[in-house]
């Protein structure tokens, strides 16, 4: 099951004028837009006032050419921005104004009959009223668009602010637990190391009954702390991503007794700190997952660099994926995978493997995050 497809293949680089070409239009297009959301803020009255201007600006012209040229496509631009910036009725009142002015300015010049003229007049202001109703279409799929796209980047924006809350929630519990009950749980395991050695230097038979209560409270605070380290990973920043997914292999390794191996871990100067950490966690979700639902005997965790770009794979070599019809809906670690990759405007990628099993695949941009070499 493809989350989201990857386009982690080099491309040539586009040609200095297509890139130049890009930007001009990007420039028009922030005009036009700043220049729209100006005039609707504006009076509608003052619309129809800079439109009639021009209107009649037309017809002045429309009256030196004479009826022989016509300047149709013109007496379109006015009636256009109306009903862009306005709406329908101003549109619709520029439109009836062109065909009086057009009258007007052609009617000492025109060789056709009365009928002719008027047959004319109704053509025109029939493609002016057309040109009002497509215009406002336009306007509204515009206007839909446009609420489309900020309501997705909203959704965005939440997804975000969820795994960002998620985040600090993670790392509140596990420092809470590391100087909490690990630290309670130490002072305990001392005060039973204490008391072992009172009752064994009075011989007591019970001592060996406190050495093995302090054995294993020594063994529930390793275990505490390794889940602390896992659910709040202060490591990640201090010793890098390539340490940090060493270190998570052996941890999970020992506490669930399935074989983890990392191998070609590069270690990459990443400028962001949160970016090892999003990474570290689609790591740790993936090889969750492969614990649990795969039935694996051997998990692979895996980074490089190709073409610009860090991928971090996780294989398993478990039963697999189910089928598209027996598989459940994906869960929140998955979709939280997801978000997390979206973050690093990356792709991800779940997928059988060929020699059986599931590889989780991560790819990110390097460029955006990489730490600058010079000094």
């Amino acid at each position: 099951m493809e989350i989201n497809a990857m386009n982690a293949t080099s491309s040539p680089s586009p040609p200095i004028t297509t890139s130049l070409s890009q930007d001009a239009g990007r420039k028009r297009s922030k005009l036009w837009s700043g220049v729209t959301e100006t005039m609707r803020s504006q009076s509608m009255w003052l619309t129809i006032v800079i439109m009639t201007v021009i209107v009649l600006g037309i017809g002045w012209l429309d009256y030196i050419t004479g009826f022989q040229v016509t300047l149709l496509i013109f007496y379109g631009v006015p009636i256009f921005l109306a009903v862009w910036w306005a709406g329908n009725k101003p549109g619709m009142f520029i439109a009836l104004l062109s065909a009086v002015v057009w009258w007007l300015a052609n009617m000492s010049t025109t060789r056709l009959s009365a009928q002719g003229y008027v047959w004319t007049l109704v053509n025109r202001l029939v493609y002016q009223c057309a040109l009002v109703f497509a215009v406002s279409a336009l306007r509204n799929k515009h206007e839909t668009d446009a609420a489309r796209i900020r309501m997705l980047e909203e959704r965005r924006q939440l997804e975000k602010d969820i795994v960002s809350v998620s985040e600090h929630e993670q790392q509140r519990i596990g420092q809470d637990l590391h100087d909490g009950i690990c630290q309670q749980l130490a002072a305990i395991g001392c005060a039973a190391r204490v008391l072992a050695e009172d009752l064994q230097a009075q011989g007591v038979q019970s001592a060996h009954d406190a050495s093995l209560i302090e054995t294993s409270l020594q063994e529930v605070v390793l275990e505490a702390r390794n889940l602390a380290r896992g659910i709040f990973p202060v490591h990640v920043d201090r010793s890098g991503l390539a340490a940090s997914l060493e270190d998570l292999g052996k941890v999970t390794s020992r506490l669930t007794g399935i074989p983890i191996v990392v191998k070609d871990c590069v270690d990459v100067p990443l400028d962001a700190p949160e970016v090892s950490m999003n990474l570290y966690r689609i790591a740790q979700e993936a090889v969750a997952n492969a614990v649990k639902h795969s039935g694996a005997t051997e998990i692979t965790i895996a980074t490089k660099i190709t073409d610009g770009r860090l991928e971090l794979s996780v294989d398993d070599n478990g039963r697999g994926m189910p089928a598209v019809a027996d598989r459940p809906d994906d869960g929140m670690g998955l979709r939280t995978m997801y978000y997390r990759t979206q973050a690093l405007r990356g792709g991800l990628a779940v997928e059988p493997r060929s020699q059986g099993g599931t590889r989780v695949l991560c790819s990110v941009p390097l460029d955006q995050f990489k730490k600058s070499q010079n000094p």
